[in-house]
């Protein structure tokens, strides 16, 4: 097992509010292998019984009586480069599965079948059961489908397989993209508070499915105001800005303004402090309840920009961000 644990703040490619589905199982009798794409963490419930047996938040296996092992394929919400693993068994103590591979195959246009060459990105490592198992993935291609092994039987919480988003921007160069969509590999990178929601949650697809699936701070009993950072999925030209607070109803924010910034060099733990002197992109916009807020005439002319600084006055939670603009010519 690694001690790197640098990948975990890229996105989860796994994530089914991505769309990452598992197309196939071996065999999910006692947890239906999709429990293991979810987001939230996995959660234990004390004396619930199905029909199969005791209820696992995760994808469990039977007990193998016969040669082999189990495996599910599993088709990625977004094609992205790899650049670590967690094969997270929180839960699974007596009934973990020992070891575990991933190997994985490009196919954009159709399902893997019998004929697919799969490529293995991590050979078998022993996991611990109750325990998040992280390993770093060593490639630089970028993947669509992941077949994920278990040897030989057992149960998993979750997997989640964390890189980058893989995107041709060659194609279509007068397009107008969302650059803060994390299908595109948008990232937050760093804000004032998060207790009740998190900050990557302001980037996912779609709008948001309840008020937990949203950024939302703590109340502010001090003077000052709430932020969250924003990496751009790729340096833009902004056209129009939107701010959903979908299911924000008595805890939205009064207003909100946005700066902005190209920012050439910097690593992540340097962009808050560089971010004290960025320009206003959108200068200050009062906010309603449960409503997207779409700007664009409002926006300063700022030329290219890579990232962004939401503020929001004084606290509160906002569900979703959308930057729509164009690469620069």
């Amino acid at each position: 097992m690694t001690n790197n644990t640098e990948f975990t703040h890229l996105l989860n490619l796994a994530d089914a509010r991505l769309g990452s589905i598992a197309t196939f199982v071996t065999d999910d009798w006692f947890a239906d292998v999709n429990r293991m794409l979810q987001p939230q963490p996995p959660v234990w419930k004390e004396g619930v019984f199905d029909d199969n047996g005791k209820w696992m938040d995760g994808w469990e296996s039977r007990r193998k009586r016969y040669e082999g092992y189990d495996h599910a394929i599993i088709k990625l919400g977004v094609a992205g480069v790899f650049k670590g693993v967690d094969i997270d068994t929180t839960f699974f103590t007596g009934n973990y599965p020992p070891s575990a591979s991933l190997e994985a195959c490009y196919s954009p246009e159709a399902e893997p079948d019998d004929s697919t060459q799969w490529t293995q990105v991590l050979a078998p490592v022993n996991l611990q059961g109750d325990s998040n198992n992280l390993f770093d993935i060593d490639s630089d291609q970028p993947w669509t489908h992941v077949r994920f092994n278990i040897f030989p039987d057992g149960g998993v919480a979750r997997l989640r397989i964390y890189g980058t988003p893989f995107v041709d921007w060659s194609q279509n160069l007068d397009q107008t993209y969302d650059f803060a969509s994390a299908l595109l590999g948008a990232r937050s990178l760093a804000c004032s508070d998060e207790h009740y929601g998190k900050m990557s949650n302001i980037l996912n697809p779609g709008r948001g499915i309840n008020m937990g699936d949203g950024w939302e701070t703590a109340r502010r009993r001090v003077p000052g105001n709430d932020w969250v950072i924003i990496q751009l999925a790729k340096p833009c030209l902004p056209k129009e800005i939107i701010v959903d607070t979908h299911f924000f109803k008595g805890n939205y924010p009064d207003s909100c303004s946005i700066q902005a910034a190209l920012v050439e060099s910097a690593t992540d733990e340097q962009v808050a402090t560089r971010s004290l002197y960025w320009r206003e992109l959108l200068p200050a916009q009062k906010l309603q309840m449960d409503r997207e807020h779409t700007f664009n005439s409002e926006l300063n002319d700022l030329g290219v920009v890579s990232h962004i600084k939401l503020n929001i006055f004084p606290d509160g939670g906002i569900s979703r961000i959308r930057v729509i603009g164009k690469l620069p010519a």
